[in-house]
Order: structure tokens, then C-alpha cells, then sequence
């Protein structure tokens, strides 16, 4: 890109901004637009919205909940929910600033969910996979015996169907008010990829912001494709924690899916708007079907 190019690029952004900003200001009520995380445009809502969520600005991606993510991807009317019933318990009694009990309750009312993972079979593009779709809006993504759970019990149906799985994850890691048990899914879910391999099975993971912790070291990076979303953050300790251990100042797209992809780690990084499309050419090839 030439230098002219570039400014011509930064002028056209600048004008779309202050024609959003202006909207957005005409309309008036505070409840109708948002700031973008990354550029602080604001935004009205209904636009990020008809834009998949994603800034026409800076094309930052807003992180989403299951129900959207499930929408974007799979065909309408396709997904068929499993396992929806089963709910956490709170075995170790534990309470910190409240009871893990409350935090539960408070999750279930915000999002609907009994957990952090919505799990079922749906098609992409014609394409029959079993999912695991993670929603960070329920205690931040983070993986207890329930998630554990589900996830293992839908890869052992994706065995005994013979169906691919793709696993959606956005997670901050292990819930720390299941303390050990949170940890010992980490060893469940890989044990269930490990069936899946062994039966001759495909397994994609598509990594969202924020994927962190117990599920990036276990089910979250096993997969045979490793997809990742534009922009997301993917890593197992946080920035901060990592900066303060070796004492040394890592670089601005550290644990981005881009620098991820850069190094090897993940073997895709597609757009909101290409994901679909990527997942159904993956299963495709896989299944020895075209897929056009």
C-alpha cells in the first residue's frame, strides 16, 4: 500500500466515523448506539448489529453470546439442542465476595442458560456436525463440571453418529468456585477428543474472544483444524500476568488470533462474515463432498 493509498484509506475512515457519530447523536436516546472497544466511534447499535457485530469503522469484532454465534453459523432452523437440562451444583459450598449458589442464579437470569456451553447437532451449509457453542455471558465462559460434561457427552454422540464436532469456544478458564473439579475436566474433555480421534473423526475448533485457561489447554486447542476468529484473544495466562513473570514488555498483538497464526498455533484466521463459510468448505474437503 502506498502512502497516498494509506491516507486515502485514514480519510475515509475519519468521514464514515464522524457520519456514524452524528447518527448516532441525532437519534438521541444514550440506549440506542455504543463506543467501539477499539476505535471509540460510537456506534448505534442497530448498525453493529445489521454488521453482524463487527465496527464498520475499524472492523473490531464485539464479542457475542451463544444464541448470535449459533445464528451466524449453522443454518436456519438447523440446530438441535442436546443436553440442555443439566445444571451445576455447588458441591464445595464455596462463597467469596456471595455464594457460588447466587452467582448461578444471577448467570441463569442474564443469560437464560444452565451453563456456559450450549451443545447440539446442526448443519453448516448442508454439512451435519455436532457443536459445542461456549457463551462468555455466563460467569465469563468458564468451564465447571458442567461444561465438562456436555462437552464430552456431545463428542461421544458425534462418535456414535459418526458426525464431525466443532467446538466454539470463549472462555477466561477453569471456574474457580468448583476449585479441583473445574481443573479435572481439563483431563474428561481431552479423553473425549482422544475417543474421537481414535474412531477417525474430524474435530474443528473455532476460537473466539476471549479463549483463555483450562479450555485452551485442554479441548480448545486439540483440534485436527484450528479456526480462529479475527481479532480474538487467545492465550492461557493473562498479558499482565506473563509481563510481570518474565519482567519484559511482549508485543502489542501478543495472544491476538493473528500472531497466533503468525507462529503456528492456529491454522486459520477468517472474519466474522467468512467463518460459515470457512467451516462448511473444512467439513466439505473432509467429507469428500463438494462443496462448490
Amino acid at each position: 500500500m502506498s502512502v497516498q493509498d494509506w491516507f486515502e484509506k485514514r480519510k475515509e475512515a475519519q468521514i464514515q466515523r464522524r457520519e456514524l457519530e452524528a447518527r448516532a447523536e441525532i437519534e438521541g436516546n444514550p440506549d440506542l448506539w455504543t463506543k467501539c472497544v477499539l476505535c471509540d466511534t460510537q456506534l448505534l447499535k442497530k448498525d453493529i448489529e445489521v454488521n453482524r457485530n463487527v465496527c464498520p469503522v475499524c472492523n473490531y469484532h464485539f464479542r457475542i453470546n451463544a444464541e448470535k454465534r449459533i445464528d451466524l453459523l449453522f443454518d436456519k432452523g438447523s440446530f438441535e439442542e442436546l443436553y440442555a437440562g443439566i445444571k451445576p451444583t455447588d458441591p464445595l459450598k464455596f462463597t467469596d465476595t456471595e455464594s457460588y449458589a447466587a452467582r448461578l442464579k444471577k448467570a441463569h437470569e442474564k443469560t437464560g442458560l444452565n451453563d456456559a456451553v450450549v451443545t447440539g447437532i446442526a448443519s453448516i451449509e448442508g454439512h451435519k456436525v455436532a457443536a459445542a457453542v461456549m457463551d462468555f455471558d455466563y460467569m465469563g465462559g468458564s468451564m465447571g463440571s458442567v461444561v465438562g460434561e456436555k462437552v464430552t457427552r456431545i463428542i461421544e454422540k458425534a462418535v456414535s453418529l459418526r458426525l464431525p464436532v466443532l467446538a466454539v469456544t470463549s472462555s477466561g478458564g477453569a471456574r474457580m468456585q468448583e476449585s479441583a473439579l473445574s481443573l479435572m475436566q481439563m483431563a474428561k474433555t481431552s479423553l473425549a477428543v482422544s475417543r474421537l480421534d481414535e474412531a477417525g473423526l474430524l474435530y474443528v475448533n473455532l476460537l473466539t474472544e476471549p479463549t483463555f485457561g483450562g479450555v485452551t489447554a485442554s479441548f480448545g486447542m486439540l483440534g485436527d483444524i484450528i479456526v480462529a476468529e479475527q481479532g480474538a484473544r487467545i492465550g492461557f495466562a493473562g498479558r499482565r500476568v506473563i509481563e510481570q513473570t518474565i519482567r519484559q514488555k511482549l508485543p502489542s498483538d501478543f495472544q491476538t488470533a493473528e500472531y497466533l497464526l503468525k507462529y503456528g498455533q492456529v491454522d486459520v484466521v477468517a472474519a466474522r462474515k467468512d467463518l460459515k463459510s470457512t467451516l462448511a468448505k473444512i467439513f466439505a474437503m473432509h467429507s469428500g463432498k463438494s462443496n462448490g
